[in-house]
């Protein structure tokens, strides 16, 4: 008994921006991994010799995995908390994109693209129920700061991965970083800690019959399913941007594909400034609303979408970098407000269901967002049909969002209780 009260004063005496840190640093290996889908897609199409539609199944796989185990990461993180799943996600992510590497059978590929997602749609429960107990003050900093590491790990799957495995071949190089997310998650596993405070407030484990239930109570919340619905477009937004910009530069713009794979480069470093940008700007301009902003997002991301859809071919590559700076600063950069929005809306003990929740409903945007952007460029023989659809989309989510926030104002001027 001494030794477990021993224990839990150290672990309170943890700063909680170190284990922000290994937060961050397991999201990057994460997404260094599955969301090198992206800027590998060209390689990956023409080693199996793919349509754009098929191309955009890829990553769309993956999210079908992520919404698969959202809701039962979200409850499991409740109950056991962060640290055990860091290395489980990482393990059963790394192992599946391996196996992945060793078929050329296209069914194959997206199954077991489907199981990594299963792992990578755990880190996000995972790791927002961290930020949720760690801190109570910069909240929004903080879950910015964490959801960085997503466009962080895309950014640099392009910068790394693309090039080398335009040398070594995509397999090879894919496996490496598999192998890599391992040893982090092993090191996760290793130097995180899980607050004690959380084994008060999740309960204890194995308690299955109460999983039905929340999820119940999730869909009372007015506001939360409505901020997950827009995020089903934002999010199908974003993995449009991170599958389709390398494809619509290189074929339509006649950029080369290094180049190519610099712009969703810049892409996802702006999304990663975003997301830490736009957490400060709604903790210190907008008093930790977090909606009113994800709609200047969800605007912004429509003006830079109808802007590319006018863009001839022949456009040089330094006017593009703008243009990617500024969507890929918003529609890269909503995810931590999503976050936020999501768990604030509920109740702090409810915070890693309504994570499982929100990402269930928003994972179904990704899932279809990217085949069906492709088809419409496939059918139509362009592109710009496919970024105004996209444009469209969006004013759908800012009208949503709206909705949402007006429900809010009027629950806060009427309370229930």
């Amino acid at each position: 008994m001494n030794k477990t009260v021993l224990q839990n004063n150290a672990v309170l005496n943890i700063n909680p921006w170190r284990m922000l840190t290994w937060l961050l640093v397991a999201q990057i290996m994460v997404a260094f991994v599955g969301r090198s889908l992206a800027p590998l897609g060209v390689l990956i199409g023409e080693d199996l010799s793919l349509t754009k539609a098929q191309i955009g199944m890829l990553p769309a796989a993956l999210f079908l995995g992520q919404s698969l185990v959202s809701i039962p990461a979200g409850f499991l993180v409740d109950r056991v908390g962060s640290k055990k799943l860091l290395f489980l996600l990482s393990l059963g992510l790394g192992l599946s994109f391996i196996l992945m590497t060793a078929t050329s059978i296209y069914a194959v590929v997206l199954f077991m693209v489907v199981l990594g997602g299963v792992g990578y749609g755990t880190m996000h429960p995972t790791s927002n129920k961290g930020i949720i107990y760690w801190f109570t003050e910069k909240r929004g900093t903080a879950m910015g700061i964490k959801q960085m590491g997503v466009t962080l790990g895309s950014a640099l799957a392009a910068l790394l991965l693309l090039p080398a495995a335009t040398v070594w071949g995509w397999r090879p190089v894919l496996i490496g970083a598999c192998l890599l997310l391992i040893l982090t998650g092993l090191l996760a596993f290793r130097f995180y800690h899980d607050p004690p405070a959380k084994k008060a407030q999740g309960g204890p484990a194995g308690k299955p019959v109460r999983l039905f239930a929340s999820i119940l109570q999730m869909f009372k919340e007015k506001p939360l399913v409505l901020v997950s619905i827009a995020a089903m477009g934002l999010s199908g937004s974003q993995l449009i941007l991170n599958t389709y910009i390398v494809l619509f530069a290189y074929e339509h713009l006649g950029i080369p594909l290094v180049l190519a794979g610099v712009l969703l480069v810049i892409s996802e470093v702006s999304g990663s400034f975003g997301r830490v940008a736009w957490g400060m700007i709604s903790d210190l301009l907008f008093s930790g609303k977090r909606i009113i902003v994800l709609v200047i997002i969800a605007s912004l991301s429509m003006l830079a979408s109808i802007i590319v859809s006018l863009l001839p071919a022949g456009t040089p590559f330094w006017v593009m970098v703008p243009v990617t700076i500024l969507f890929g600063f918003c529609i890269s950069g909503f995810n931590g407000l999503w976050m936020n929005a999501a768990t604030e809306l509920v109740p702090i003990e409810q915070a890693g269901i309504a994570t499982g929740f929100t990402l269930t409903v928003g994972s179904w945007g990704v899932i279809i967002g990217p085949p069906l952007f492709g088809y419409i460029v496939d059918v139509t023989g362009a592109f710009t049909f496919g970024w105004l659809f996209l444009a469209a989309v969006l004013a759908a989510v800012i009208a949503l969002l709206l909705f949402a926030m007006a429900i809010v104002k009027k629950e806060e001027r009427h309370p229930l209780k």
